[in-house]
């Protein structure tokens, strides 16, 4: 069997999809087609395989080829050493873990000289087999034999034997497998605070003697701890042996050492020495290299969590309702500086642009008053954005009083302005406005993504949105990667209006470099608007492979042809004009004839290159052409009155916006510049083991003020309503009692866990309200 066919089978166990399926994916993927163009035009081929699993089968690829390349590496090292054997080759052919085949690779890894080397070198090793293979042996008689030029005594030539056979044992992948099984199971992760450190850091005092089981760790917390060992204030250890008695001395990896080998100690002249060899090998050989790699491996699953909560988040975040093509005035609030305004019309075209200093200390608010209406009414505003920032609430009152005492026709919006100072100041902003000050630019952002979230944030590096969950302690490579591919999937489930998108828009379309976007835009002002995908094609460096994998992503809204304005992909024009010959109606007529579409049969369209997947989606698509899966344009309303955390009164019920998702709880804005948290326990009646079962970012939600801390600016809220603040938490959003899967060790009881949670959630809180701006 081949290499990739190998490869492919392993994916395909893995994913639960026929071998077939992973094989034609792969194919797909190496000719260069994107993963957006697979999942939505080539489902015939793949099987009918979505987005995410075709990333989860890329992303596995990836890993699978890489291991497969240090394999190559491994196997010819080894031959070229003359020590490969065919079952050592067997074996190292057959893994598909990258941490097996460097336990393999151990003995034969190229290395500084070791004291076991040296020992062989000066012709120890007999003795190490003698003592290892017969225990009637007494150690430092045979010793004694070995006394010559380079070893001194019986005691140096000991120490010689001892080295090999440790060195021997920490290089054996089948003993580290053992090891590394159990420690997995049941080592402890230990932590506690650094001498000295305690007041200052004080952030980490939950972790100051804090002991859980490695293998329950949540991300959160690892990355938390990681943080203060990072920062010098923790102290992280691993201990294999958490239920033994502090007096027993040893370690219950040593007797699986001796079981390994079949060693069993009946008071021969070799024992103790031999089980002192165990002792070290354990202590100063294999304890410290495995605890190296588990801490590594704690951290690179933390991270990966980290990493996909980050991705959930800012994929709610980009597939949220737009409030569509409205005139918007962008308001970007401020105290000293003034709260800056942008007024765009409804393709996002700035109108204007102005600052007023309605708030301390100008208090000018007669002068910004009449700002506010005559922009509002010179250009028919439909939608006020106020940014969530500085002087937000003082800046919303100030515009209900307008529309009410003006009787305007305005909706106004708290928009969260997340990222909107870093793309103010940023190279793209500068090309796009390049006479306009850099503070205004802000409102202009905060206008555009209330019309369109999606358009306006994929102008902003995914990491500066302000929605991830210890982004800057993760793989900063594999956090862009993750981060990229959540903007490309959603920019082309949306689709793109080709005479209307930006540069920074048409880049994430499947198919389109960076320099083939700048060319549609540049094409498009000199030109004029696109009346036809195939007039595409004439860009320059748009070749047929970029064509094939973005059109059917660009929309030419009222172009020459109809379909042009759906996801229909150019290459499946034939089944739509097939569809209108056999059913005698013009292709126009089809589109959102809802009546006549639901009785079309797609297996009389179908044929050797379109099948039944593919005229499924043409038919769904003709009844709705270009359709917009994100959801209705919704908004929260927040108290009046409530603009401060001081304002908050225990048992308050109010409206907020969730604003971020992590691992223990939601964050929700209700409109006082410190988001609240939720936590997981208090979602919902029933146990849920993950937040995203019950809320995601974007969601308007009723809570419950159940703990205000002025002084630390933490709020605890409630989604039970029926909650009473002081009470002690019911078990309805708990895990019942005998099921531990997600507890820590009896040694932590359950509510020192959930305090380390809220307290965990109050410095994420803090973090995420710093970082909002």
């Amino acid at each position: 069997m081949s290499q990739q066919n190998q490869i492919c089978q392993i994916i395909a166990q893995e994913l639960n999809v026929r071998v077939e399926q992973v094989l034609a994916t792969v194919t797909l993927i190496d000719d260069g087609n994107t993963v957006p163009f697979i999942a939505r035009y080539r489902k015939e081929v793949t099987g009918g395989l979505d987005d995410t699993q075709l990333r989860n089968l890329d992303a596995r690829l990836s890993y699978l080829r890489e291991l497969d390349d240090r394999r190559q590496t491994i196997l010819k090292s080894i031959k070229d050493q003359e020590k490969l054997t065919p079952e050592l080759e067997k074996e190292i052919l057959a893994t598909d873990s990258k941490t097996r085949l460097e336990d393999l690779y151990l003995p034969y890894k190229p290395k500084r000289r070791t004291k076991g080397q040296i020992a062989i070198e000066a012709g120890l090793e007999p003795l190490a087999d003698s003592l290892w293979q017969n225990h009637q042996l007494d150690p430092e008689t045979e010793a004694a034999k070995y006394v010559k030029d380079s070893i001194a005594d019986p005691k140096t030539a000991l120490d010689g034997a001892r080295a090999i056979l440790m060195e021997r044992m920490a290089e054996d992948a089948n003993l580290l497998d053992k090891v590394r099984t159990y420690l997995q199971k049941n080592a402890e992760l230990q932590s506690r605070v650094a001498t000295g450190k305690e007041q200052e850091g004080e952030k980490f005092k939950d972790y100051f003697e804090h002991n859980e089981l490695i293998s329950r760790v949540p991300s959160h917390r690892a990355l938390a701890m990681l943080r203060g060992r990072n920062e010098g204030f923790l102290q992280l250890s691993l201990n294999a042996d958490p239920a033994q008695e502090e007096s027993v001395r040893g370690s219950y990896c040593e007797t699986i050492i001796a079981q390994h080998y079949a060693l069993y100690f009946n008071g021969s002249p070799a024992d103790a020495w031999l089980k002192q060899v165990i002792s070290w090998a354990w202590r100063i050989k294999i304890s410290m290299h495995l605890e190296t790699e588990l801490m590594g491996a704690l951290k690179e699953r933390s991270e990966i969590e980290a990493i996909e909560v980050f991705a959930t988040n800012l994929k709610d975040l980009l597939m949220a309702a737009p409030a569509g093509p409205r005139a918007t005035l962008g308001l970007d609030p401020g105290l000293r500086t003034g709260s800056k305004i942008a007024v765009v019309d409804a393709t996002g075209k700035v109108l204007a642009t102005e600052t007023i200093y309605p708030h301390q200390p100008h208090n000018k608010i007669e002068a910004s008053t009449n700002t506010i209406l005559k922009l509002v009414q010179a250009h028919n505003v439909d939608l006020i954005a106020i940014g969530n920032g500085t002087a937000s609430r003082e800046t919303d009152t100030l515009v209900a009083d307008i529309i009410k005492r003006h009787n305007l026709k305005v909706q106004k919006i708290i928009v969260s302005e997340a990222g909107a100072s870093v793309y103010s100041a940023s190279e793209l902003a500068a090309n796009e406005f390049p006479n306009m000050d850099v503070s205004l630019r802000g409102a202009v952002s905060i206008a555009r993504r209330l019309q369109d979230p999606l358009a306006e944030l994929v102008k902003i590096d995914p990491k500066s949105i302000g929605v991830g969950q210890y982004q800057h302690d993760v793989n900063q490579s594999m956090l862009a990667k993750r981060l990229d591919a959540v903007v490309e999937d959603c920019v082309n489930a949306v689709g793109v209006d080709v005479n209307m998108a930006s540069a920074a828009l048409l880049t994430r379309v499947a198919g389109l470099s960076t320099a083939m976007a700048q060319n549609i835009v540049a094409y498009r002002d000199e030109q004029g608007r696109f009346e036809s995908r195939t007039a595409l094609k004439k860009v320059p460096r748009l070749g047929p492979k970029a064509f094939e994998q973005c059109a059917g992503f660009l929309r030419i809204m009222n172009g020459k042809n109809p379909l042009d304005a759906s996801s229909v992909h150019p290459e499946a024009y034939p089944v739509v004009k097939e569809i209108a010959e056999k059913t005698g109606k013009a292709t126009k007529s089809l589109l959102g004839d809802s009546d006549f579409l639901r009785n079309l049969r797609a297996s009389d369209f179908t044929n050797e290159t379109f099948g039944l997947p593919t005229v499924t989606d043409i038919i769904k698509e003709l009844d709705k052409p270009g359709r917009d899966p994100r959801p209705e344009f919704k908004t929260a309303t927040f108290a009046e009155g409530v603009t401060e955390v001081k304002d908050l009164e225990i048992g308050m019920i109010l409206e907020g916006v969730v604003s971020n998702v992590a691992n223990f709880g939601a964050f929700v804005d209700i409109g006082v510049h410190q988001d609240g948290l939720v936590h997981i326990s208090a979602l919902t009646d029933r146990f849920v083991a993950d937040p995203r079962e019950v809320v995601k970012a974007g969601d308007i939600v009723k809570v419950k003020v159940m703990e205000v801390d002025i002084q630390r600016k933490r709020i605890a809220l409630s989604m039970r309503l029926t909650d009473e603040p002081g009470e002690q938490q019911s078990q309805r959003g708990s895990k019942p009692s005998n099921d531990r899967r997600n507890a820590p060790r009896q040694s932590q009881p359950q509510k020192q866990a959930e305090s380390a949670n809220a307290a965990m959630g109050g410095a994420f809180a803090a973090a995420f309200a710093k970082a909002k701006k």
